[in-house]
């Protein structure tokens, strides 16, 4: 076994090392077949992974995650979602720290809840094929093996809310033109079609909540991250009724909920400020109260227990997550390790709350918390790969001033052997969205870049990301774009100054628009980065916009703007990577999904093939499996391993001494 500090370069052979090292022209892919690379995926210019590599990686591929995913009826314990073969499946763990019983067992991802009171067990279940996203809807009962689709195989449908008493299911789905997501409504007890609930001409409504006697859904209206707003379905007669929730500038109600008694709704909304506020709307007086003014972060999750009608809700608090109760007007902050928090849900007796907790040195995990003492216990323990909890790095908050002046947030992993005698490369790792935000959790790869090859790594919240106020949400749209590639030149301004980092040797990785802003800081700073990983990433915006999914376009447009004006397709033809081509002297990796329906597969291709025709050095690994992002284990392993022999190679890692073994 090779200690677990060692580095990885001298894992490798010196045979490795030296093709490594040698002219990019000597890199190219042997014709030898690489044993470690899946049959789905065909690679371009890219080495065999040398064995070593693999076996290091093996233990950071093989940390788990465990998410909660609902209260089993009953008090039968919790549904969990985790891996224990190459893909996600449903577990259910009867108690703290029990052993976790497989209920699917599914070629594909799979997702899911129990169905609220039920007494068999039943589940509902969300798959999609090879990565394509178009999800379908099934209805499983393990005790007897039996699963029946509710959806039609082939349209994207989303699972809405359940109503306990009624066992109806809101579904979304685009079956009707492919690019409208209208609302049906599922019959759990019967093996009857869906029946149409609303139909949508170029809208975007989510369903968020049934009202407690069943007759009304809560429902959101999504213009953009910037502008949403609440509305009542009426199930009987179909009717649409907008709420009057509105001021003088476009505002957004995110997470919402109805009171137990059904007479008010709870919504987190920015209406009066920049962030999200919890605040009660009374259905009949049309009165809202503000009950989380003193917190000034984003509400983001709210749940409401269906008969004692208890409020519990949570907030992202500069990345990191806080838990609230709402008691007679009162809040309680529950004291919580720092890290994320999700998936609310209050257990039948409404005694606790069920959630996924993560930290940045600790994968996620299923907890819950007694509401009376504030006790919290942790129902499963997801394995590390062996590696000990106390090897890991913590990630630090770290800020850096911009080209205007203004403070941009960040995560920084420093490795241990980072110096001012020995500085460490560096990764820049951008989170996509771009309306997304980069918080504080576990990753494997993060603590493989830093323990293994000595690599720092900085997650940037450059402009534009959410959980910092609408008004920085804003500050990259459409025109302002280039102003977030803008942020990346502070941050290599800002490593520049740091003792223990090497400037020369930077690379930037990201994914989705992530991969936008790595082909973009390419063309922007060819001078200061080494090399640009770009997964599922945008090339151009003009070709994005027109080959995305027809029911993400309208989305799509509202946040980059509209290709199909011609102000901004002159904007876009001066800031698409593509058209700038020429600039990107750094070394490139793309990698992709060929079933990706958010970011079409043409993106990676384009921009590979046209760089690589400029001469400049290009690896690309491309699936046929995956879509957005890979999800199968042996390909995302693969993809990794790629990852980490690029980065040695573009950073020029040390290399192993001539005839040296570990």
């Amino acid at each position: 076994m090779f200690p677990s500090r060692l580095p990885i370069a001298l894992l490798l052979s010196t045979a490795s090392w030296i093709e490594l090292h040698a002219p990019g022209h000597l890199l190219a892919q042997t014709a030898d077949p690489d044993r470690f690379r899946p049959p789905a995926i065909e690679t371009q210019s890219v080495p065999n992974i040398p064995s070593g590599l693999p076996e290091r990686l093996r233990q950071y591929q093989s940390v788990r995650n465990a998410a909660f995913r609902g209260w089993y009826p009953d008090r039968q314990g919790m549904l969990i979602v985790t891996r224990f073969g190459d893909t996600n499946q449903l577990h259910r763990v009867l108690q703290p720290g029990g052993r976790r019983e497989q209920l699917t067992f599914q070629t594909e991802p799979v997702n899911g809840r129990p169905i609220p009171g039920s007494t068999d067990g039943t589940l509902i279940l969300t798959v999609s094929q090879g990565g394509n996203e178009n999800d379908q809807v099934l209805h499983s009962n393990p005790s007897t093996g039996q699963t029946r689709i509710l959806t039609d195989g082939t349209s994207r449908n989303l699972l809405g809310p359940i109503h306990r008493e009624l066992r109806s299911a809101v579904i979304h789905s685009n079956r009707r033109n492919g690019r409208d997501t209208d609302l049906l409504l599922a019959s759990l007890n019967a093996d009857t079609p869906l029946q149409p609930l609303l139909e949508v001409r170029n809208e975007h409504w989510n369903a968020l909540d049934w009202s407690p006697d069943g007759q009304r859904l809560l429902l959101q209206k999504y213009v953009s991250i910037n502008e949403s707003l609440p509305a009542i379905l009426e199930i009987a007669s179909r009717r649409l009724t907008p709420l009057p929730l509105s001021g003088e500038a476009p505002s957004a109600a995110t997470a919402m909920r109805f009171s137990a008694d059904g007479r008010s709704i709870y919504l987190a909304t920015d209406l009066r400020g920049e962030f999200r506020e919890l605040a009660n709307y009374d259905l009949e007086t049309h009165k809202l109260k503000w009950l989380s003014g003193q917190i000034p972060w984003d509400v983001t999750e709210i749940e409401v227990h269906p008969k004692s009608g208890q409020v519990a809700f949570l907030t992202n608090e500069d990345g990191a997550g806080g838990l609230y109760f709402l008691e007679a007007g009162q809040l309680r902050r529950f004291p919580l390790p720092l890290g994320t928090l999700a998936d609310l849900e209050f257990d039948p007796d409404g005694q606790q709350l069920g959630f996924t907790l993560g930290s940045p040195s600790a994968p996620t995990d299923a907890w819950s918390l007694r509401i009376a003492d504030g006790e919290l216990t942790r129902w499963t323990y997801s394995e590390t790969g062996g590696l000990p909890a106390e090897s890991f790095v913590t990630a630090r908050r770290i800020s850096f001033p911009s080209f205007d002046g203004r403070e941009i947030p960040a995560y920084y992993f420093q490795p241990r052997t980072a110096t001012p005698l020995s500085p460490a490369p560096v990764l820049i790792n951008i989170h996509g969205g771009p309306e997304s935000q980069y918080r504080p959790v576990f990753s494997g790869l993060d603590q493989f870049h830093c323990n293994q090859l000595g690599i720092a790594v900085i997650h940037p919240n450059v402009r534009g990301s959410s959980g910092y106020g609408k008004t920085y949400l804003k500050l990259d749209n459409a025109e302002r774009r280039e102003d977030s590639v803008r942020d990346i030149g502070a941050l290599l301004d800002w490593i520049a100054q740091q003792p223990e980092l090497d400037a020369s040797r930077v690379a930037v990785m990201g994914g989705s628009y992530g991969g936008y802003m790595v082909l973009a800081s390419l063309t922007t700073y060819p001078d200061r980065l080494r090399a640009g990983v770009d997964v599922v990433g945008i090339a151009s915006f003009r070709s994005f916009l027109k080959n995305t999914s027809p029911y993400r376009q309208d989305l799509r447009r509202a946040e980059y703007g509209d290709e199909r004006t011609a102000a901004m397709q002159q904007f876009f033809a001066r800031i698409d990577p593509l058209e700038r081509a020429e600039q990107i002297r750094s070394k490139l990796l793309v990698i992709h999904g060929k079933n990706d329906p958010r970011v079409p597969f043409s993106e990676a291709r384009q921009i590979a093939d046209r760089v690589r025709e400029l001469g400049r050095d290009v690896w690309t690994v491309y699936a046929d499996n995956e879509g957005h992002g890979f999800s199968k284990k042996p390909n995302r392993d693969y993809q990794n391993a790629v990852v980490a022999l690029f980065l040695q190679y573009a950073l020029e890692l040390p290399r192993a001494e001539p005839g040296r073994t570990p």
